[in-house]
C-alpha cells in the first residue's frame, strides 16, 4: 500500500507547471496518500492553492540566497531533509536526475525516474527510458512517471491556482486604469530568461497601437522587475518604462510581477496572452488562456503551450527578434477568428 510520495522538482517554473498534471492524476489514483513536492523558493510559488497536494517542501538554491553565510543555507537544507525522512517515504519521483544520496538521504524505499541505460533502470524501482519520451510533449513526458502506480492515457491538462486577494487586486486595478471588462483585453508578457527569446521593446509597443488601433484590445503589461544582470531572472524594469512612455493614449495595465502570484491573477484576467516561451507562457496555458508563444533557441514541439488554442511562432533563425509585428497580429487574428468560428470567444475573469 502507498501512503507517501514525494516528487522532485527543482527546476524552472515552467517544468514546475509542465508537472501538474502528474501531480493531479497521483492524487486522482491515490486519494488517500500523503504526496508532496520538493521544490525550490524560485518556482514553487505555482502550486500555492493546489488541494491535490499535502505538501510542497521548499529548498532555496546557492545562487539564490541572500544570506551572509553559506552554513545557514546548508543547515536549512538538512532540516528539510530531516523533516522528509520522518515522513517515511514510500515512493520518490525524480522528474530530472535521479539524485540516488538524495533518495537514500531521506529514507525512500522506492525510486522512480527517468533513465539512459539498462543499467540505470536495473538501479530503479521504476524507470521511464529517455530515449521512448523524444517525440513526445515534457507534459506527456513527465506523464509517463505515473505509470509506477498504473496511471496511463492522456494527460489532464495543467492547473495553477489564481490567489483570491491578487484576483481583486487585478480587478481593482483594471477599474481604476479605466479599462472596461467588455473589451478584448490582451495580456503581453515581455521578460524572457534566454536571449533567443527575447522580443525588442520597440515592437511589442508597436504590436500594442496595432491591435488597439485595429481590434480595440487593452492590454495588462507584465514583467519582470529589476536589473538585468538578476540571479533569479533577468529583469525588465528599464523596457518596461520604455514601453508605456511610448503608449500615450493606449489603454494599458502596468503590471509588474515580482511575486509568481501577481503574474497569474494578471493572466486570469485577459481573454488571450502574448509572450516568449517560458514559465510565464506555461502558466497561461495553466489558466486556459489562448496564446501566441515565441520560440527562439528552444524546442517547440517539447515545449509548445499545452492544452490550449495557439500559435507558436518560430522563425528559421531560431532567435524571435527576427519575428515581425506583423507576423504577430496575424497570428493572434487567427487565434482569435479561429475561437469565434468555433463559438468559443474567451472571457476575462476579473472579479
Amino acid at each position: 500500500m502507498v501512503t507517501s510520495i514525494l516528487v522532485v522538482r527543482s527546476d524552472n517554473i515552467g517544468d514546475l507547471v509542465c508537472t501538474t498534471p502528474l501531480l493531479a492524476a497521483l492524487r486522482q489514483r491515490l486519494p488517500n496518500a500523503w504526496i508532496g513536492v520538493l521544490a525550490n523558493s524560485y518556482n514553487a510559488g505555482v502550486l500555492a492553492g493546489h488541494a491535490y497536494l499535502d505538501d510542497v517542501v521548499v529548498y532555496r538554491k546557492a545562487k539564490h540566497y541572500r544570506g551572509s553565510s553559506r552554513l545557514l543555507l546548508y543547515l536549512e537544507r538538512l532540516r528539510r531533509v530531516m523533516e522528509l525522512r520522518r515522513r517515511q517515504l514510500d515512493w520518490i519521483i525524480f522528474t530530472t536526475r535521479v539524485d540516488r544520496p538524495l533518495a537514500v538521504l531521506v529514507g525512500a524505499k522506492h525510486i522512480a525516474g527517468f533513465v539512459k541505460t539498462s543499467d540505470q533502470a536495473s538501479r530503479l524501482d521504476f524507470a521511464v527510458p529517455l530515449d521512448t519520451t523524444r517525440d513526445l510533449h515534457q507534459v506527456e513526458a513527465l506523464y509517463r512517471l505515473g505509470g509506477a502506480f498504473g496511471i496511463d492515457g492522456a494527460p489532464p491538462k495543467m492547473r495553477v491556482a489564481v490567489d483570491p486577494l491578487e484576483r481583486e487586486r487585478i480587478g481593482q486595478a483594471l477599474d481604476a486604469a479605466g479599462i472596461a471588462s467588455g473589451v478584448p483585453l490582451v495580456g503581453i508578457h515581455i521578460s524572457a530568461r534566454k536571449t533567443s527569446q527575447r522580443w525588442p521593446g520597440e515592437r511589442f509597443a508597436s504590436l500594442m497601437r496595432h491591435l488597439h488601433e485595429e481590434e480595440g484590445a487593452a492590454f495588462v503589461l507584465s514583467w519582470a522587475p529589476g536589473s538585468p544582470d538578476q540571479a533569479k531572472h533577468p529583469g525588465d524594469d528599464a523596457a518596461a518604462r520604455s514601453i508605456l512612455a511610448s503608449l500615450n493614449g493606449i489603454p494599458v495595465l502596468p503590471w509588474a510581477t515580482a511575486q509568481l502570484a501577481a503574474l497569474v491573477a494578471g493572466f486570469s484576467a485577459c481573454q488571450s496572452v502574448i509572450c516568449s516561451d517560458g514559465g510565464a507562457m506555461h502558466i497561461a496555458a495553466a489558466l486556459d488562456k489562448p496564446l501566441i508563444g515565441f520560440f527562439g533557441a528552444s524546442d517547440a514541439d517539447r515545449w509548445r503551450p499545452w492544452g490550449v488554442p495557439h500559435r507558436v511562432l518560430q522563425p528559421k533563425s531560431r532567435d524571435v527578434a527576427d519575428l515581425s509585428v506583423a507576423e504577430v497580429c496575424a497570428a493572434w487574428r487567427s487565434l482569435v477568428r479561429e475561437l469565434e468560428g468555433d463559438g468559443h470567444r474567451p472571457v476575462p475573469q476579473r472579479r
